[in-house]
This record gives structure tokens, sequence and C-alpha cells, in this order.
């Protein structure tokens, strides 16, 4: 399935002064687990926020998500109510405008995303930090049928899809392979802007 990215559009200059930090990543590459180890590293930390994403299906256990209708997504999109969409595997995906307050407020606004919307959210936002979570393909294939969620469609075809990557080149990479909670210190290392891989 093609994905379709949308980021709104702004009028003046980029957002800022916080920083804008993009996970992407193959399916199957630990993403979100890395994402919610990091986001119980931060608790207590105001500065740092963990947006939940919206999708149209069913919420997981395992993601931080929020589910919306189609048309409840189509309405939101007409309204502006998002700071980006896309499309992928069949489903969509949004953040809440919301966050541009949070990150004009200079806080720092963490999410996983498509590739397809880094190119047009490096335009619209001063700091945007773009982090490729990976893994070596049989450990991806390995993970993707462990999970076996139904709504992701076929294994093959989430293995198979790729994206311009000349256009989403990341500023880090965490090649999770290792244990969940070494990689998670490495990507709040990153959130906090520290020294990350040692």
């Amino acid at each position: 399935m093609s994905e379709v990215p949308a980021v709104a559009a702004q009028h003046a200059s980029t957002i800022g002064p916080g920083r804008l930090i993009l996970v992407v990543g193959p399916s199957g590459a630990g993403k979100d687990t890395l994402l919610g180890l990091a986001k119980a590293a931060c608790t207590g930390d105001h500065s740092i926020v963990f947006p939940r994403r919206l999708i149209t299906r069913q919420a997981s256990s395992s993601e931080d998500n929020e589910e919306v209708s189609a048309d409840a997504f189509q309405r939101a999109v007409a309204a502006g109510d998002y700071a980006m969409h896309w499309e992928a595997h069949g489903h969509r995906y949004a953040l809440s405008r919301a966050i541009n307050d949070e990150i004009s407020a200079g806080r720092t606004v963490i999410a996983n995303v498509s590739r397809t919307v880094i190119a047009a959210a490096r335009r619209n936002y001063a700091n945007a930090v773009v982090v490729s979570i990976t893994a070596p393909p049989d450990v991806l294939a390995a993970r993707l049928a462990m999970r076996a969620r139904s709504s992701d469609g076929l294994l093959a075809q989430r293995l198979a899809r790729t994206v311009d990557e000349s256009t989403s080149t990341p500023d880090f990479t965490i090649v999770n392979s290792g244990t969940a909670e070494y990689h998670a210190r490495q990507l709040v290392r990153i959130i906090k802007g520290e020294r990350w891989d040692d």
C-alpha cells in the first residue's frame, strides 16, 4: 500500500524553538517498544512530550494510539486539526496540531511517523530530528510473524515496502538487535540531546 503524506502548511516562519523528533523505521523494528521504554524513562520531565497518534484501526496493546473512525478522521483533516497525517497499509495516521503548541513552548515532541512526512516536516519545523530504528531482515521477519496482527496486511508486503530514502536520511540510526533496554537508553540520550552511541 502506498503512503500519502501531508503536513499542515505554515504561513510564517518555521515552528520552534522546541524540537520535533521523528522516529521512523520498518515494521518489526521495535519502534513502539523503544518509545514505550523511553517514555517511562522520561516520566516527570515536562519538557518532553510523547503525543498519541490517531489511527483509523483498532488500538493495539503494544502502541499508545487513539482509534478514530474514517469519517471522523476525514472531518479532522478538513478542519485542519492535524499537524501531519499519512496513509500506510490501508490505514490513516495523524498527529494533532497540539504538538505545534508544545514545540512553540520550547518542549521536545517525539513521535513514530512515516518516512514520507520527513521532507515537509523539515521545512515546517525549525528543529526536526529524524531517528531511524531498524533491525536485520531476519529479525524484522521474525518479529512481524510473531505479532501476526490481522490489520497489518500481508507480511511479505510489509517487508518489501520501500520509501524514497533520498528525502528521509536520518540524523541517527539505532540498530535494534540487542536488548530493548540498551537501545531505549540510546533513544533517551538522543531525546535529551546527550551523547547516544556509547
